[in-house]
């Protein structure tokens, strides 16, 4: 172990510590064996899945059962699960990897993929003992058997623990009686292995156990008729009915009553890949309006040139370049202190589990701002094709209708923005992340007399950086006051965290992506990184403008009279450039690189 990854920020630490360009991974710096694994993750997708988009929209359920079949030959489903249960055992930034490329052309792949790796497959090899795993994670991790994840019920969606299925355990103690009525279950109409969550007696936490689906003697499960929904048409979604299904008690995952800590891990680990899964999206319909908007001539002139076309362009390629530098900057951290665990003697469960479990909050902050970002991708690309975009004919509304999903799933982005926090302020408590004194430093700041000095700014980013320790003390600003205002209470508050969690999450994006164009802008020269900063520039003055509405908003809900007006103040010197960036030339330089190159080209 490197003495660098001893130091390495813990969860929710960004915010009060300083993080060096050096110390952040970035897409630019994916090894060989990652590279020639995305290559080939490309290389699928291309071949088996955007030749066949109309068929995914048609319903087509057995072409994606086909698809993960051979996703499975090719290892990409065992990618995270170790040698000794037939996977590849890479790391988390491998796994990120996959999930990032495999899920670029169809919503109903990338669900499928998701439901089975991530929570049908992961807490078997996460809490299952040595037996399960030997019995069920090969078959999973090849593709010969496939997971889904029975969580949701008609009265418990984001209060998951209120489920009412029940398991019984036998007179004679040897299994479990389930009843009750699941719904909302990928992968349901192809999976042989269930994992489902049930309370036993009147436990006050639910209980997860393996459930093995034989269509030939269903146990007393039953399916619904597959849903018909928005978008994902050829994910397999249906309910699942169980009635006195026998489970022998060896199938319970982890100790009794501890199917609430397994569900919520495997969420964490579920956002922070759906913000991957939302990338590859991204880049594609990107290159699609590019293409596009090369090819249509308007007024003699190809409509790639026009500024209002530009300004779309620009905004949606810099919006998934933040979300790139972002996603797999927290991933490297959470493989980095999976690493640091192993090195400690952890197993390779308990390392993983506390390595993700340690970044939650990354997790949650990711998952929110790409999925809403992939949303305006897709939003975006329909209005570049103008009336063409609203035809089934061309890739843009299938990618808008698959898109609306992702805010919803892995716990809405409500839920998420509100975690996001919520776990900030409960590390605090814990002494975990020091937002005590970093906040009353603030608060003293804004007694004190502001300094009118300019610095010298000729370094790259030396403003941007500065304003972003700025943006730092905004947050603590607001959260502080609040914190002060409301204690404990501040959870029933939830308009006021939610503007909170907005100005994180614009911090978090920002900064990982100066850090990741900076650290580029050293190795590679700021002429070869010229559009990258041009992006991670524009991107900072968005986050800006975002964060001062968020915390003016706060600020005039929870502040009145001369602390509203200090707060209020506080936020103008915190908010201010000494020089404002051009952001149309920004834009245009943007667009104008991708209109050269005729793709997403970052």
């Amino acid at each position: 172990m490197s003495e660098l990854n001893k130091d390495i920020l813990r969860g929710g630490q960004f915010l009060v510590k300083e993080t060096k360009c050096e110390d952040v991974f970035t897409p630019e710096d994916f090894s060989e064996e990652q590279m020639m694994m995305r290559d080939s993750v490309k290389e699928f997708v291309d071949r088996e899945i955007w030749p066949n988009k109309p068929k995914f929209e048609a319903k087509d359920y057995a072409l994606t059962e086909e698809v993960m079949r051979k996703a499975g030959e090719l290892g990409f489903l065992g990618v995270s699960v170790p040698e000794e249960y037939d996977g590849l055992n890479m790391g988390f930034v491998s796994t990120m990897l996959v999930c990032d490329y495999i899920s670029g052309a169809t919503g109903s792949v990338a669900t499928a993929f998701g439901a089975h790796t991530g929570i049908g497959t992961m807490p078997i090899t996460l809490y299952g003992t040595e037996e399960q795993k030997k019995k069920y994670v090969p078959a999973l991790a090849t593709g010969q058997k496939f997971g889904a994840y029975c969580l949701t019920e008609p009265g418990a969606g984001s209060d998951a623990n209120s489920g009412k299925t029940t398991a019984t355990l036998s007179e004679d103690g040897k299994s479990y009686k389930i009843n009750g009525q699941k719904m909302w279950i990928s992968n349901a109409g192809f999976a042989e292995i269930f994992i489902v969550f049930a309370r036993i007696e009147n436990d006050k936490n639910i209980t997860g156990f393996i459930v093995e689906f034989d269509r030939s003697n269903p146990n007393g499960i039953t399916l619904g008729e597959e849903e018909h929904k928005l978008g994902i048409r050829s994910s397999s979604t249906r309910q699942v009915f169980f009635n006195d299904t026998v489970v022998p008690v060896e199938n319970m995952l982890s100790e009794r009553g501890g199917g609430f800590k397994i569900a919520m891990n495997a969420l964490n680990v579920g956002r922070i890949k759906l913000a991957a899964a939302c990338l590859d999206a991204q880049r594609r319909v990107i290159t699609e309006g590019v293409k596009y908007a090369n090819e249509r001539v308007q007024f003699k002139t190809p409509i790639a040139n026009f500024g209002a076309i530009k300004a779309k362009l620009a905004e949606m390629a810099t919006a998934c370049y933040v979300g790139e530098s972002a996603a797999y900057r927290a991933a490297k951290n959470i493989e980095d202190r999976i690493a640091i665990r192993m090195a400690e003697g952890n197993s390779h469960q308990d390392a993983e589990l506390k390595g993700v479990e340690e970044y939650a909050i990354e997790c949650s902050i990711l998952k929110v701002k790409v999925s809403e970002d992939v949303q305006k991708c897709t939003d975006e690309g329909i209005q570049i094709f103008g009336g063409m975009g609203f035809s089934e004919e061309t890739p843009m509304e299938s990618a808008w209708r698959d898109a609306r999903i992702s805010r919803i799933y892995e716990g809405t982005n409500e839920i998420n923005r509100m975690l996001s926090v919520g776990m900030l302020v409960k590390k605090a408590m814990k002494g975990h992340v020091n937002l005590l004194e970093p906040a009353m430093a603030v608060a003293d700041e804004l007694m004190g007399i502001p300094s009118f000095d300019t610095p010298d700014y000729s370094e790259l980013f030396s403003e941007e950086k500065e304003i972003l320790g700025k943006l730092k003390k905004v947050f603590l600003m607001v959260a502080g006051s609040a914190i002060q205002k409301f204690g404990p209470e501040l959870e029933q508050h939830q308009q006021l965290l939610m503007a909170a969690s907005d100005i994180l999450i614009e911090i978090y994006m920002a900064e990982s992506t100066i850090l990741r164009t900076e650290k580029n802008a050293k190795r590679f020269g700021e002429d070869a990184q010229a559009i990258q900063i041009a992006m991670a520039k524009l991107n900072l003055f968005n986050a800006i403008e975002t964060i001062t509405s968020k915390a003016k908003e706060g600020i005039v809900s929870f502040a009145e009279g001369d602390e509203q007006r200090m707060l209020l103040m506080g936020l103008k010197r915190f908010t201010k450039y000494a020089n404002m960036p051009n952001v149309v030339a920004l834009r245009t330089q943007i667009a104008d690189k991708m209109n050269a190159e005729n793709a997403y080209c970052f």
